[in-house]
């Protein structure tokens, strides 16, 4: 693993390129029938752009920027994460530092600082808490406080959870979410291929996990874990929610429903990449297969996979690499719920890493369908967010953030 010093140094394209190498095959020039596929998928898009009156407003350029959120309270503000571990304030037409724990982080590659959570009550406990690696590799979940509207307290720093990754610097999972008071964050199966520790499919660690606690400290725990887990009082951690996922990176949540629905963009391994989707309660104690299965097949590579053990939900959608010849890592996003934004109401906008395509699908507890080019391109997508308005923005590795609008 590089130093702190030397991972400062790397510019987004370099941590790109560590992160692509431990995904594809490598790859050979475009030919000029791949070019004049590719112009005339330009030229697709921009038609289905026109059509579908959505397009991409640039809000700002960042130090390889991995996420982007909205606070309760302060509607006027966004949120920005750099993977070398900082957090910018934007509002007003300015960028502010936010949050500064570059000393903490260990960055490069998938590793780095990966996101920020606000929960309910932020504007009155002044709480967040941000998920990133150290330079052991180690995955940890911090609770800070701010000070200002626009600026946080390092010195607030209060350790939450440190989770031992130490074999790999891949598959380090990234998102955090509130639902309710209760945090959720998704954990890699510990990196490498193939999964050969079974991490994923063992409820004795917390690796390729959905996992939720109360962040909040309680009995002179730094957290507390809420008796309705599946799995307090029998085999398997506490925290653990759900399991058998290989690389969680970024999941959300679907309030447009009367049950509160999840959708989490699981990186494949070799053939597909896969979005689950199922109601949170489902989601209590839910398998969903890795490493016995990969998308809705069964995972078959040289090193063998689980044995299928039953019960294990589905994707409802899957796609493989060979989608318009470069796909490599879906980027999972969100349900749109922005009122100006008609074309896209209730359709689960995503991307893929490599395709650089934004698309929409509708998504149901069985299967997906609809699934569309939304006619824009983001170069390297890394993420999307929300803000408090419900409006979306999409993420670029290589600096720029943008915000879907009217077109």
């Amino acid at each position: 693993m590089r130093s702190r010093r030397a991972s400062r140094a790397s510019t987004a394209a370099a941590a790109l390129a560590a992160l692509l190498a431990l995904a594809l095959p490598a790859c050979g020039s475009a030919s000029d029938s791949d070019r004049t596929a590719q112009d005339r998928a330009a030229r697709d898009d921009a038609s289905a752009s026109a059509r579908r009156g959505v397009a991409l407003k640039r809000i700002g350029s960042f130090d390889s920027p991995v996420y982007v959120t909205g606070a309760p309270g302060f509607p006027r503000l966004l949120f920005v994460v750099e993977q070398p571990g900082r957090i910018v304030a934007v509002g007003g037409g300015r960028k502010r530092t936010f949050l500064d724990i570059r000393g903490l982080v260990g960055y490069g590659g998938e590793q780095g600082l990966l996101s920020v959570a606000f929960p309910p009550d932020y504007a009155r406990s002044k709480r967040f808490y941000v998920y990133y690696t150290d330079d052991s590799g180690a995955i940890r979940v911090d609770e800070f406080r701010r000070r200002t509207a626009t600026r946080a307290s390092f010195g607030s720093r209060r350790p939450v959870i440190e989770i031992p990754h130490p074999v790999n610097a891949n598959h380090n999972g990234g998102q955090l979410q509130f639902l309710g008071n209760l945090l959720y964050f998704g954990t890699g199966d510990g990196g490498s291929g193939g999964d050969p520790p079974n991490n994923a499919q063992s409820r004795e660690v917390l690796l390729g996990k959905l996992l939720r606690i109360d962040p909040r400290p309680a009995g002179g725990r730094p957290y507390s874990v809420p008796s309705s887990n599946p799995f307090v009082g029998k085999p398997g951690r506490d925290e653990i929610y759900s399991y058998g996922l290989r690389n969680p990176f970024r999941f959300s949540f679907d309030t447009t429903h009367g049950q509160p629905r999840i959708a989490i963009g699981d990186v494949g391994q070799n053939r597909f990449e896969e979005l689950d989707y199922t109601t949170v309660a489902r989601a209590s104690g839910a398998n969903f297969g890795w490493d016995a299965f990969e998308g809705f097949g069964k995972y078959e590579e040289d090193n063998g996979g689980t044995p299928d053990p039953g019960g294990t939900v589905k994707p409802i959608f899957a796609y493989g690499r060979s989608r318009g010849g470069s796909s490599c890592t879906i980027i999972g996003g969100y349900v749109a719920r922005d009122p100006r934004l008609p074309s896209l109401r209730g359709r689960y906008v995503y991307a893929d890493l490599c395709e650089g395509q934004l698309r929409a699908l509708v998504p149901h507890l069985k299967r997906a369908s609809g699934d569309r080019r939304l006619g824009l391109r983001v170069e390297s997508p890394s993420s999307f967010g929300e803000d408090q308005q419900h409006r979306l923005y999409a993420v670029s590795l290589e600096g720029p953030v943008y915000r879907l609008v009217p077109r």
